[in-house]
């Protein structure tokens, strides 16, 4: 891969650019999808609400949703114990409720009715948060780990790259039990191939990315 030293502002300007290109555009009815992916120490919300705001300043509404407002039930995600990497790659994600709430509504002619949570994993709840109506033409952004190996339809992906000893250092020490499963999800996955741009953040104040690669 060749990297292009660059702020993390300016690769917002840049996502928005290319989605507000003409020829990205989304049909009458139709929504863009966007995915922003990376293990929880690379902090994707701060891309995601970067990117909102540079597409809100082009007069294109968004909606930022945090796929950890889909977590599974503790009582499902802890079935296997609370260290479980197989459960954690396959299990902690309701991604049939990300399905039904979040891409459906989005799809052509859909709704655009979007939930933006649906699970508080801290009173282990749920969030009853109201539907948001995200217009057509808008910019659905969802942020989070894991999110490129479900075949989710995002018309553009981001994947959001740590090496392994960067992750270990940005990894709290009672979530460092998952650095496998993020090394599997490398293995079998390959993000940075699914991805259709790549961001190297070992030194998250010095950001490197691939640009949007054509397809």
């Amino acid at each position: 891969m060749q990297w292009e030293a660059i702020t993390w502002q300016r690769m917002a300007e840049r996502l928005a650019g290319h989605l507000d290109d003409p020829g990205q555009a989304p049909g009458p009815g139709s929504w863009q999808r966007v995915g922003i992916d990376g293990a929880p120490a690379a902090e994707t919300g701060l891309l995601a609400g970067r990117l909102a705001e540079a597409l809100r300043l082009r007069g294109r509404p968004s909606l930022v949703v945090p796929a950890d407002g889909f977590l599974r039930p503790a009582s499902l995600r802890f079935e296997f114990g609370r260290q479980d990497v197989d459960s954690y790659l396959g299990g902690w994600y309701d991604t049939a409720a990300l399905w039904r709430e979040v891409f459906g509504p989005t799809d052509p002619g859909g709704s655009g009715r979007v939930l933006p949570d649906l699970w508080d994993p801290v009173t282990d709840r749920a969030t009853r948060s109201p539907y948001v109506a995200l217009p057509p033409g808008g910019v659905l952004l969802v942020h989070g780990p894991l999110l490129l190996g479900h075949w989710f339809p995002f018309d553009l992906s981001v994947h959001i790259r740590l090496s392994a000893g960067a992750l270990a250092r940005r990894t709290e020490e009672s979530a460092r039990w998952t650095l496998p499963a993020f090394a599997r999800y490398e293995a079998d996955t390959d993000p940075g191939s699914a991805a259709d741009a790549v961001v190297r953040a070992d030194d998250p104040r010095h950001p490197a990315w691939t640009g949007i690669r054509s397809r």
